[in-house]
């Protein structure tokens, strides 16, 4: 299970370290990663075991939804962690997400999301602003 949020910097060759706390979840699946895109500006990066789950799932979508198929699955990039830990984030992705430099890690359960930090923070504020969604109306924090 990923959880938390970590503020990384992608290196010049558009590398980012995975810090060691996701690391070591990882390396217990092995070094095989897959990122691709998500229609709310980030990159999801996942574990190719829960990959070929998600993937599976899109792929089994009927025919009207074959643009989302087109996002998940056409732009999925299949990448290996180094042994320094680090993952290189195709530049077409990076440019998908507004990803420069700074960014962030958020842990998702059974993936990751990489953020542009300043993308992250302003879709965070504006969540905050909206209010928590019904669903959440019978939680007690």
């Amino acid at each position: 299970m990923f959880q938390g949020a970590s503020s990384i910097n992608l290196d010049s060759k558009g590398r980012l370290s995975v810090p060691t706390r996701h690391r070591d979840a990882l390396s217990q699946t092995g070094s095989q990663l897959t990122i691709t895109k998500h229609p709310h500006g980030c990159l999801l990066v996942f574990p190719r075991a829960e990959w070929e789950i998600f993937r599976d799932r899109i792929a089994a979508l009927p025919m009207d939804a074959q643009w989302w198929k087109r996002i998940f699955l056409g732009n999925a990039q299949d990448v290996e962690m180094d042994a320094a830990g680090r993952v290189l984030v195709a530049p077409e992705l990076r440019t998908a997400a507004g990803i420069s430099k700074e960014a962030i890690l958020l842990g998702m359960g059974d993936h990751l999301e990489l953020w542009d930090a300043q993308v992250y923070a302003a879709k965070e504020a504006q969540a905050m602003q909206d209010g928590m969604p019904n669903v959440f109306k019978d939680f007690s924090f």
